[in-house]
């Protein structure tokens, strides 16, 4: 079973690459064009050139929060557009709650009217009803 382990890791780490060379986008891809990687990737990738040459020079990695420069480091203005804000202090968010609150609340008031006015219809109906009986 050991024998087979290294067979094994060569092909996860291939298609690894493969697949991660097909969903990065073309504006991440550098040096070569991403049809190019994505033949590299299956030409070379049992003596493991192509998913290596991928991983280290073909697409951009984010540069880490704590890494200074690198790619992606840029200017702060930058990081500031890519930097990602929790739900609950995102602005636009919270409006976009609010407004559905507010639509939910109608459509529930409406729903209640609604009853109301057919409880109100089965009662007098109800009435009649037994009025009609009695005669």
């Amino acid at each position: 079973m050991l024998r087979y382990l290294p067979f094994l890791l060569i092909l996860a780490l291939w298609i690894y690459a493969f697949i991660d060379c097909l969903n990065t986008p073309e504006d991440e891809v550098r040096h070569l064009p991403k049809v190019v990687w994505v033949l590299i990737v299956l030409l070379f990738g049992e003596v493991l050139i192509g998913p290596i040459a991928w991983l280290v020079a073909g697409k951009n990695r984010p540069a880490h929060a704590g890494a200074g420069g690198g790619a992606g480091g840029g200017s702060p203005a930058g990081r500031r557009q890519q930097q990602w804000v929790a739900p609950d202090d995102n602005p636009e968010f919270l409006k976009s709650l609010k407004d559905e609150n507010k639509k939910d609340e109608s459509l529930l008031k409406d729903w209640e009217a609604d009853l109301r006015r057919r409880e109100e219809e089965l009662r007098r109906e109800k009435e009649e009803g037994s009025g009609d009986a009695k005669e």
